[in-house]
């Protein structure tokens, strides 16, 4: 009995392991979203045509692992919700957030996406009614700070000095994609829930690609821009949603969470080697607040998974 027992905890410690693995993998692979769209910026394609890139690709590659691993249809009743998780939650969040690099930098536009958390928060106090703690108010104080010390740090900055001026484009686009990506969560959650995640997932980047279709500039692209929107597409799309899943099913949704933390500062630390990103001193501080939110509101998640435990 004691083997059997102790097998048993062995084999789940071992699976705890594998989730924060791929977990962190799936951190990592969206940290180069930023840097890898400033690529394809460079090489002259728009953040609507790098949006829309990715949301087909995505979709195709989505629909083809639900084929191959024989993944049950989405329900009927969800696919309407489906088609608005993609367009609200993910085909806005792409835009905005492809705007705010482009206007913003990698770094500064990360930092006011992973914001999302306490946008969460927030939004499951107002729509769903759940009761905002102590710990939460005080995580979203700490991203709020954080977020207004990023704008003030940025007046004189440059890009030839390797700094973003933050100017109010750059804040309207990093906040809707924050709160884009926040929706992506409130939406999402039921939904998952429901269906295979492959299933979720392909309906939904499908419903975005068609929406931002309208806005596709079709004209011949360099070699290296589709290298990077095929980055994007494999990679940071279909990768990394891949790994979460996988995690998700080894970790509890509050490990991911904090895990998830890793990416604002992978994406600054992807920023910096790929571009030569840097905020300045206030502004890293003001980041730091931002990452401080974010932990603050992950370990409140993890509190009750505790409960559950014992």
């Amino acid at each position: 009995m004691t083997r059997t027992a102790d097998g048993a905890s062995a084999a789940a410690s071992a699976g705890a392991r594998m989730g924060r693995g791929v977990g962190v993998a799936a951190a990592v692979q969206w940290a180069m979203l930023g840097p890898m769209a400033r690529v394809a910026f460079a090489e002259g394609v728009s953040a609507l045509t790098v949006a829309f890139w990715r949301a087909t690709i995505g979709a195709l590659l989505f629909a083809a692992h639900a084929a191959f691993t024989q993944a049950p249809a989405l329900h009927r009743r969800d696919r309407w919700p489906a088609a608005l998780l993609g367009v609200a939650g993910m085909a806005v969040m792409y835009v905005t957030y492809f705007k705010s690099v482009q206007y913003g930098g990698a770094a500064l536009a990360a930092i006011l996406l992973y914001a999302a958390p306490v946008w969460v928060a927030l939004g499951a106090h107002f729509l769903l009614r759940e009761r905002v703690s102590v710990s939460e108010a005080t995580a979203l104080a700490l991203t709020l700070l954080g977020v207004v010390l990023v704008a003030l740090s940025g007046r004189s900055a440059s890009p030839e000095a390797g700094q973003f001026a933050v100017t109010l484009p750059v804040l309207l686009f990093g906040t809707l994609s924050g709160l884009s990506y926040a929706g992506y969560f409130l939406m999402g959650r039921p939904l998952f829930g429901r269906n295979a995640p492959s299933r979720v997932l392909a309906w939904a980047l499908a419903a975005a690609a068609v929406v931002l279709l309208p806005f596709v500039e079709w004209r011949m692209h360099s070699n290296t821009a589709w290298l990077a929107i095929g980055f994007l597409a494999v990679v940071c799309t279909f990768g990394a949603y891949l790994c979460n899943a996988t995690g998700l099913r080894s970790v509890a949704a509050s490990r991911a969470a904090t895990v998830a933390t890793l990416e604002p500062v992978l994406a600054v630390m992807a920023a910096w080697l790929v571009w030569g990103e840097r905020l300045a001193p206030l502004g890293m501080f003001g980041a730091l607040l931002v990452v401080a939110g974010i932990v603050r509101s992950a370990r409140r998640a993890e509190v009750p998974q505790r409960d559950v435990a014992q």
